[in-house]
């Protein structure tokens, strides 16, 4: 019988009071101990990559072309930074700029020209995913990641490493390029951000082998489809709703933020699930390092008292508690 692992938000962001089918399977449910948080962290509890890396570029760039053997790949994904009083911060970046094709097809060739002098390819096979062709010995910096940079002081996220010169200068001229361009122009006149820079991330070579620890998943995020069908795991469109499956499925429901449509959606629907056995177990896994595991051998804890909400990474708040 199938287990389902529900990929969550941190805790914090979904805060409310838990409908009383949902407080009592939860407040009987194991809790797992709390590990490591973050996006990587994360997908890293079902994926095995070996030799251990993180290199987002190659995956998703063998997702989207399906060229990333033999070389190396570097995110330069486009974005848009604004000034402030005490330096400059990333306002967004991909997809959150909701680029299209035309926006590709004014800006890259100028940016094509700029890569080429330095002796390398970008190109643009999706709007919001932006690479960078490297030779596959290249040593490449640890460039932070977008998520992680974002709105805060781009200086505490630059590289440090002697060996970045060069990419800071290449990322400088970029910066001017983009800067200059008239059809940043056109987007601001018409009420749309700049795209004004780049952002290098997720330097590394396709790894030998990605093995997963579940059968399916069910993702609309490029970099959970691409750890998918790199380790040959079926993947399809996250549904609208909660939807039986015959096999261990990983949903990734990190995007929602709306605690009443996640109840009405999926997890109220997930008990019933359990409760009927169409599943064995229901998992939640928050991406602060925190989860919870439901089997239907936990009805019998009915001795333990259902929760109202969810507090921190850590706890839930139960109902005899008080906050």
């Amino acid at each position: 019988m199938a287990s389902v692992t529900l990929l969550l938000p941190p805790q914090a962001q979904l805060a409310g009071r838990l409908s009383p089918p949902l407080a009592v399977m939860l407040g009987r449910s194991d809790v797992i101990p709390a590990t490591d948080s973050g996006e990587r962290s994360q997908l890293l509890r079902y994926f095995d990559l070996q030799p251990q890396s993180w290199p987002v570029a190659a995956l998703t760039r063998q997702s989207d072309v399906g060229d990333a053997a033999q070389s190396a790949w570097l995110r330069a994904d486009p974005a848009w930074i604004r000034p402030d009083i005490n330096g400059a911060r990333l306002f967004a970046c991909g997809e959150a700029l909701h680029l299209t094709k035309e926006d590709v097809d004014a800006l890259l060739p100028a940016l094509q020209a700029l890569f080429a002098d330095a002796g390398f390819v970008i190109d643009a096979p999706e709007p919001s995913r932006w690479y960078v062709r490297v030779p596959q010995e290249a040593k490449l910096p640890e460039f932070a990641e977008p998520a992680d940079a974002l709105g805060a002081d781009l200086f505490e996220y630059l590289p440090r490493q002697d060996d970045t010169r060069s990419w800071s200068t290449l990322l400088s001229e970029a910066q001017v390029v983009l800067h200059n361009h008239p059809w940043n122009a056109r987007r601001m006149a018409a009420g749309k951000p700049p795209v004004n820079s780049l952002w290098f991330w997720g330097g590394g070579v396709l790894p030998d082998h990605v093995n997963a620890k579940i059968n399916a998943v069910e993702t609309s995020d490029s970099l959970l489809r691409a750890l998918a069908m790199t380790s040959s795991t079926k993947v399809t469109v996250l549904p609208a709703a909660w939807s039986a499956s015959q096999c261990d499925t990983l949903v990734d429901l990190r995007a929602m933020r709306d605690l009443e449509m996640l109840m009405q959606d999926w997890l109220l629907p997930a008990t019933v699930a359990l409760r009927h056995r169409v599943v064995q177990h229901v998992q939640l896994d928050f991406s602060d390092g925190s989860g919870y595991r439901s089997g239907r051998h936990h009805n019998w804890r009915f001795f333990r008292k259902p929760l109202e909400g969810f507090r921190n990474p850590t706890t839930l708040i139960r109902a005899s508690e008080p906050n």
